[in-house]
């Protein structure tokens, strides 16, 4: 069944990837599944009592400066409402696309009509966010010195299933905080592997559909690392390490990620990075409250610790740096 007839009926997603020169690192870096699974955080949509609760209208303090509480939530307690953009519109459990992982019966579900301030089509770009709590699980951040990852399956539809729309249409993201050479103060930053696309009308002869894009370089530009040719299940990572290091992972296919699969390695905008926070996904439209973002499919986030503490203190809050 096709997502776009679940969506409006509903969407899929498809598409392929071959891997960019990577640039010197100064530390060996961590493939993404290293270690230990951090068994509070992450989802694998399993429970048939897996519901998300939008409590809507959405909040949009990024844009307008209203909050409208209270947020949404799943009912687990895994995700959240993102208070500076929303979530997106349809945040669904759904039987798990053909190729998935071996014994997945369900996955999660994303699209958006609306994706700016509730009621006001701006029929430009805009985009909701849906965060999987890391910090709010675990009571605290989480030093890069551990080694943490996170670990995503995504779906991507055919391309004919699309939003119609050339510009970034899925994110993988995380939150960060860290550090630059000429400050003494730690600030958040967010980087990500995006999926941008480019319509027919807007693509060169024999360009691809659509780019794996890195954010970001170290003078804090976005980058394409490889085309996307097929459509399919891809394997999505990103590691932090002790240098400050953001490495980037992607993988056809649902097989685990290994060295070979390392796209990039990054210090995002001169930051290096001191301590990892949240996952969130971003979902991007055209807001014109009419069409569809493209319908995006993800499966089994999970976060791990390659060094993880000797004693986990996973529910008791610590104090946070400033």
């Amino acid at each position: 069944m096709k997502i776009r007839r679940m969506l409006a009926g509903w969407l899929l997603a498809a598409s392929g990837v071959m891997v960019a020169d990577v640039r010197p690192i100064h530390a060996a870096p961590i493939v993404p599944g290293t270690g230990q699974k951090v068994d509070a955080v992450g989802d694998d949509f399993e429970d048939p009592e897996w519901a998300y609760i939008p409590n809507n209208p959405k909040s949009s303090i990024d844009l307008d400066k209203v909050s409208r509480l209270p947020a949404g939530r799943s009912s687990n307690g895994r995700w959240r409402e993102n208070l500076d953009r929303g979530h997106p519109d349809i945040v669904k459990r759904v039987p798990t696309p053909e190729g998935g992982l071996a014994g997945s019966e369900w996955s999660l579900l994303m699209a958006s009509k609306a994706t700016g301030i509730p009621g006001h089509p701006t029929r430009k770009g805009e985009q909701d966010d849906l965060f999987l709590n890391v910090n709010p699980r675990l009571g605290h951040y989480v030093p890069v010195s551990q080694g943490p990852s996170i670990v995503t399956r995504v779906y991507l539809a055919p391309f004919e299933e699309w939003e119609e729309r050339t510009g970034s249409s899925f994110a993988m993201r995380a939150t960060l905080r860290g550090s630059k050479p000429d400050k003494n103060e730690t600030e958040p930053y967010w980087p990500g592997i995006f999926v941008n696309y480019k319509r027919p009308a807007d693509r060169r002869k024999n360009e691809a559909a659509a780019s794996w894009v890195v954010r970001a370089s170290n003078p804090g530009g976005d980058y394409r690392v490889a085309p996307i040719n097929e459509a399919g299940w891809w394997t999505l990572g990103m590691s932090f390490t002790g240098d400050g290091m953001v490495h980037y992972y992607i993988r056809q296919g649902v097989d685990d990620l290994t060295s070979s699969d390392r796209v990039a390695s990054q210090h995002p905008y001169n930051f290096q990075a001191l301590y990892f926070i949240d996952v969130f996904y971003d979902i991007f439209g055209s807001n014109d409250n009419q069409h569809w973002t493209t319908g995006w499919i993800i499966d089994d986030p999970a976060v791990y610790l390659a060094n993880p503490p000797r004693v986990q203190h996973a529910n008791r809050a610590q104090r946070k740096p400033r």
